[in-house]
């Protein structure tokens, strides 16, 4: 019933019966007939019939909610299972938002100095895309905005405030200011995330607050585009000051901090509200707690640095 489960739930997600099979590493035929067992055992049609996918039926979706339930339960007990035996091991699916990735060693090195039988699939995804891949069991944590759009029901831990920097070369205008406002930034060339991201929605956002708009020259969802960009001396961008401290940005390119206003927005982990949680995500939340410990420590001391100095 598990593996039928398992392979309906990669039907639903490909809506297709040959890129589901060739997800699953299995015949089209075997398939098919394991959706035709699985609704004969329930005595119900799960799939709207025609010579293609046409999706599930009302019956289907009741189903796949169930099924996603079963299967994690299922994997939570193997996972505990394999823990006792010979501790965490297995791997942690992580999906991210674009600006959170550069964070993302802070938590998986440490984490996996304490777990070596740990490994890690890391996607960089909208968003939007995090949480439906949180809801559907395609990700087992996500990283994400925590104050700016609704998340639904979901376990977090915050991490670090992110804080915007106008990002430019040395001989720009306004690269030889010690801060530069909002509206200041929008007469600049710059090259920006794409409108799918968060990210720019809270820098559209500010825009708007400061009563200037922006069409940027050049958008991207790549964060290694702007980057590359900005590095020409043409272009500037706005990012987090978290990300471009990071990238370690040296002469010619300069980090201004944003004012009017000093924004800030909260990025944390996230995880489906389900308990028991696999061993591999409790521990994982685990660490990211200590990660925001030390986060906000450092935070502290760069407050304290800035006032004395």
């Amino acid at each position: 019933m598990i593996d039928k489960l398992e392979f309906f739930i990669a039907l639903a997600r490909a809506q297709h019966f040959r890129r589901a099979a060739d997800d699953l590493g299995i015949t089209q035929p075997t398939l098919s007939a394991a959706i035709k067992q699985l609704e004969d055992q329930l005595g119900v049609l799960l799939v709207k019939r025609g010579s293609r996918f046409q999706g599930l039926t009302p019956e289907g979706e009741q189903v796949l909610a169930w099924a996603r339930r079963i299967t994690g339960d299922a994997r939570t007990m193997r996972e505990e299972m394999r823990a006792a035996r010979r501790g965490l091991a297995g791997r942690i699916r992580i999906a991210a938002i674009p600006t959170a990735l550069a964070m993302i060693p802070k938590l998986t090195t440490p984490f996996r100095e304490k777990h070596p039988g740990v490994t890690f699939s890391i996607l960089s995804r909208t968003s939007i895309e995090v949480l439906s891949l949180l809801g559907n069991f395609d990700a087992d944590v996500g990283i994400t905005y925590l104050d700016n759009e609704p998340l639904g029901r979901v376990v977090s831990v915050p991490l670090y405030s992110e804080r915007y920097q106008l990002i430019t070369a040395a001989g720009n205008e306004y690269s030889d200011h010690k801060t530069v406002t909002w509206a200041e930034v929008s007469e600049l060339p710059l090259c920006l995330l794409t409108p799918d991201m968060q990210n720019r929605r809270i820098i559209d956002q500010h825009l708007a607050e400061a009563g200037v708009q922006v069409r940027p020259t050049l958008e991207s969802n790549s964060m290694i585009v702007l980057f590359s960009h900005i590095r020409t001396g043409k272009w500037s961008s706005i990012m987090p000051l978290n990300l471009a401290e990071t990238f370690g940005f040296a002469e010619p390119i300069r980090a201004i901090p944003i004012i009017k206003p000093d924004a800030r927005h909260t990025v944390g982990l996230v995880a489906a509200p389900r308990e028991p949680h696999t061993p591999l995500v409790t521990a994982l939340l685990d660490e990211a707690v200590t990660l925001a410990r030390d986060f906000a420590k450092a935070e502290r001391a760069l407050s304290a640095s800035t006032k004395a100095g």
